[in-house]
């Protein structure tokens, strides 16, 4: 069977350490991969998943693919059996970006744990659909174990309701009867779940045109043949003897021979799984990252990304906080500034994610700075720019954020981001996954603050409040307070200020040494505040205190009148210029 008459869809094997997902995945495979099945030496020791293991069966094509995939004899699933221990969380998000279909695997006994609750939010995020896999059905006793599966379904689809992945199947299963150190039995149930992943495989888009880029995994070399980079194909295509670049590295190798499961072939596109032979390369030097058409991924300092909140993480997402920021195969710590507008009039109040999906982002648009990211008003997690819905207003808000990351990372430049507080510690039972998002702007000047970031206009409200402190004419008011002694108070003349008994005035400039300030009330002071405050403040002589003159008996009870000051201020501009509308 040539290669080139295979489909393959990649199954992302997720779930919560020691749920047994190698063990299905060994079940399942027929044809093992170089990098299946707990290679790493760590592995075997300790009896863990550490790193991503890949392994394949074929099926014959069903029924509902056959005349789309006429040119196919085969399907093909790829397992990409992600490790489910809490502190490898980094390893499974680069794992599930390249899956076609989840298998979410769960202890029948346990139920759902936290990182069983983390891979969920995590499939939500990179895949459409999901089987949910009830493993160990064999620890229960024989008389119960109908009822108690029952019971553990119906507390899963109860789980899943407010979810994408609402009335998935759920599949019982016994990968390993008695356990790893049980004598060779044959699995339970894994014929149904084949069914099952043959009934949910659907046609991804699979597109050999554009750029090249390559999720690797692992690499290792071959005595006589060279370095084979094994991964998958996340879009574009590649043939034997094309140029390819590691950006990372900033080298480029050309393709010596590809395989597919150990049959050469002479071409793969989006959505293969291979591996890439290239020459005169140290494998020593790409573990896991991106190989690429020459010149395709920038490395960038910082991006601007779409971002929403997961529903489940219980902490605060605010502007200036740390995040471990994951893009592609890199984590980095990042730091993460709000933003967002108010789409509600754009869109005729309708809170409509379509509205916001592929959306650019838009520079001459005007962004209002937010301290905290609001959460998501739908658990179903929408794709694109997020778009949220103030419970309090009804507004609906179309939400971004600046990321600068600590160090460059090298990926897509409209990758999808994944933002998590992975210090946290992982016996607490909470989700770590705090946002994601996808890039919108990938920024690769190192100078960005000062090329970049003035471009971005993002305001803060800002609000001063003084006092009238006397009138001195029919049009003219002398106030205090508003500054200090030292404020350069020519940077406000001819800003715009109300006065809390209804005037609208202009300030004109200031008025002795000791930061107060004139304004001029165009229409005139009202003759209540004349009354008020003319002639108040005036010395009777030298070194006499100030003493209020043609006041009322009452007017020291009254609340003084305060003059208000109103601007916005772009919080990139580097000149800092106070804006009234």
């Amino acid at each position: 069977m040539a290669a080139s008459s295979v489909f393959n869809f990649n199954v992302g094997v997720l779930g919560h350490v020691d749920s047994g997902k190698t063990s299905l995945c060994k079940a399942l495979s027929t044809v093992a991969s170089t990098a299946s099945f707990d290679k790493n030496p760590q592995s075997k020791e300790r009896g863990i998943t550490l790193d991503l293991g890949f392994s394949s069966f074929h099926v014959d094509i069903p029924g509902h693919l056959q005349s789309a995939s006429a040119k196919h004899d085969k399907l093909q699933f790829t397992l990409v059996d992600c490790p489910g221990h809490a502190s490898l969380i980094r390893t499974i998000i680069g794992g599930a970006q390249i899956i076609d279909l989840m298998m979410l695997v769960v202890d029948v006994i346990k139920g759902m744990q936290t990182q069983t609750a983390e891979c969920l939010v995590i499939g939500q995020i990179t895949c459409e659909k999901m089987v949910v896999v009830l493993n160990k059905v064999d620890l229960l006793p024989a008389e119960k174990r109908e009822a108690m599966v029952e019971k553990m379904t119906k507390r899963m689809m109860k789980t899943l309701e407010g979810t994408r992945f609402a009335g998935c199947p759920v599949i019982p299963v016994a990968a390993k009867p008695g356990g790893t150190e049980a004598d060779e039995t044959e699995a339970m149930g894994v014929a149904k779940l084949i069914d099952t992943l043959k009934a949910q495989t659907y046609l991804p888009e699979r597109n050999p045109n554009g750029p090249f880029i390559y999720s690797v995994d692992h690499c290792f070399s071959i005595r006589g043949q060279g370095t084979v980079m094994t991964g998958t194909v996340v879009s574009g295509s590649i043939s034997v003897n094309d140029t390819v670049e590691i950006p990372s590295l900033k080298v480029t190798k050309k393709v010596k021979s590809i395989q597919m499961f150990k049959k050469p072939v002479d071409k793969v596109i989006q959505g293969d799984r291979c591996g890439v032979c290239v020459t005169q390369f140290d494998p020593k030097l790409l573990e896991r990252g991106l190989v690429c058409t020459p010149g395709e991924l920038p490395t960038i300092e910082a991006a601007i990304i779409s971002i929403d909140k997961i529903p489940y993480f219980k902490g605060t997402v605010s502007s200036k906080a740390k995040f471990h920021i994951t893009t592609g195969h890199e984590t980095v710590m990042g730091k993460v500034f709000l933003f967002g507008w108010d789409i509600g009039a754009e869109t005729g109040g309708k809170n409509e994610s379509e509205d916001l999906k592929g959306q650019k982002f838009d520079f001459s648009k005007e962004y209002s700075y937010c301290e905290v990211l609001r959460g998501s008003s739908d658990k179903k997690l929408m794709t694109g720019a997020a778009a949220n819905e103030d419970h309090e207003t009804g507004k609906v808000m179309a939400q971004f954020a600046l990321v600068e990351f600590e160090k460059p990372v090298t990926c897509p430049k409209s990758c999808l981001v994944i933002g998590s507080k992975l210090d946290t510690d992982i016996h607490t039972n909470m989700c770590r996954i705090a946002f994601h998002g996808a890039i919108l702007v990938a920024v690769e000047a190192t100078d960005y603050r000062k090329t970049v970031l003035p471009k971005l206009k993002v305001f803060k409200y800002k609000s001063r409040e003084g006092l009238v402190e006397r009138v001195t004419d029919e049009y003219t008011i002398i106030g205090k307070n508003l500054f200090k002694k030292e404020t350069n108070i020519q940077v406000f003349v001819g800003l715009k200020v109300s006065l809390s008994s209804g005037e609208e005035g202009v300030i004109e400039g200031g008025f002795g040494q000791s930061g107060k300030f004139k304004i001029r009330i165009p229409n005139g002071v009202l003759p209540s505040t004349k009354e008020r405050y003319a002639g108040v403040g005036k010395k009777k002589g030298k070194g006499k205190s100030e003493e209020p003159a043609n006041q009322s008996d009452d007017s020291t009870t009254q609340e003084p009148i305060k003059i208000i000051l109103k601007f916005k201020r772009y919080v990139y501009d580097p000149e800092k210029k106070m804006i009234q509308t």
